[in-house]
């Protein structure tokens, strides 16, 4: 198997053309996505070996999402084809004061449905360096979360580094236990932790005064933040926060935080306009933090490296980051004319 795995759902994304309300328009852009397919994407494009673990049905659909992954160079073996159906969702794309909207028809699907004892994790895990997770699968079903906490304790107890984006979705907590519930239970088995302040507090309890409504962030208050993380859950060696500054939907600051043992860093801030897509972004910021942490020595170099990797992908329509390590490289050395390059 891969030696950098992620686990979770891979769904299929339909999309409003353009800036589109729903059903606006009698078309839908089809295309795949999910925030842990989308970190195995990004890790296979930077070069890494990079492996999926799901599920998804024997059918068509099912088909085409292994054959996306592939195109990647994403190792596909433990994806189980089990289950009636895969997960959908329905994006709206907003513009200027009109905010993104997301539907979900994920209820049943393959993943949600899988449970423990499906995956054999030795196998799996075999040659592995790193598992990534996010509390997105287990929000899914009682059977998903039990599935999670069966990955990250096999994980923990090959030798493996695991991270968890602690993604809060309001949406998807409906089977009876709340996200503090579980992710605070989750998260004493994560090495790397990475959230938005939303994501600290919603999935985990952990709350400071962060006001992100008005446009500008208080480095003090996420500096803050990211102590208290530590000191909540002291397994943590690595503690990142994305900063992001909603002007509309359009424009964002974006910038990054990052805690450990040696003390907090704060990346260089980015101005995005135009946004093309925003979806994702959160997971393209994962995926380059982990490929830093693997190469560089330096920490703040690994999250310079996650910052660009991640202020490039509101330029990337798609879920997925399509950018390369020399591209984001270029964008951390100053580049950001945006010059045709010839």
């Amino acid at each position: 198997m891969a030696e950098f795995l992620s686990f979770g759902e891979i769904m299929l994304r339909l999309k409003t053309p353009g800036n589109e309300r729903f059903f606006q328009s009698s078309s839908f852009e089809a295309t795949f996505g999910g925030g842990e397919a989308n970190v195995a994407v990004a890790l296979a494009n930077f070069g890494l070996s990079a492996g999926f673990i799901s599920a998804l049905p024997q059918n068509d659909l099912g088909d085409a999402a292994v054959r996306e992954l592939r195109g990647f160079g994403v190792d596909t073996t433990a994806v189980l084809r089990a289950g009636n159906r895969i997960g959908i969702y329905f994006l709206e794309t907003g513009a200027n004061q009109r905010p993104s909207k997301v539907v979900y028809d994920r209820a049943g699907s393959s993943i949600a449905e899988a449970k423990p004892g499906d995956f054999d994790w030795d196998c799996i895990l075999d040659g592995g360096k790193w598992l990534h997770i996010t509390g997105i699968t287990p929000a899914l079903s009682q059977s998903a979360a039990d599935l999670s906490f069966e990955a990250v304790k096999s994980a923990k107890a090959l030798g493996l580094t695991v991270s968890c984006d602690f993604n809060y979705r309001g949406k998807l907590w409906k089977y009876g236990k709340s996200a503090v519930e579980v992710m605070s239970e989750l998260v004493k088995f994560v090495d790397v932790g990475i959230a938005n302040e939303e994501d600290c507090q919603k999935s985990l309890g952990v709350t400071v005064d962060v006001d992100v409504s008005s446009g500008t962030l208080d480095h003090a208050k996420y500096e803050a933040l990211s102590e208290k993380m530590m000191q909540t859950y002291p397994n943590l060696s690595v503690m990142a926060i994305t900063l992001r500054e909603s002007m509309s939907a359009d424009r964002n600051g974006w910038s990054a935080c990052l805690r450990d043992g040696d003390g907090f860093r704060l990346s260089r801030r980015f101005e995005i306009t135009d946004i093309v897509d925003r979806v994702g972004g959160g997971d393209s910021f994962a995926s380059a933090l982990i490929y830093g942490l693997s190469v560089y020595d330096d920490r703040q170099q690994a999250l310079e490296f996650a910052a660009a990797a991640s202020c490039l992908k509101h330029s990337i329509s798609g879920d997925f980051n399509r950018v390369s390590v020399a591209e984001v490289r270029n964008l951390m050395g100053g580049d950001a004319s945006g010059r045709v390059q010839r």
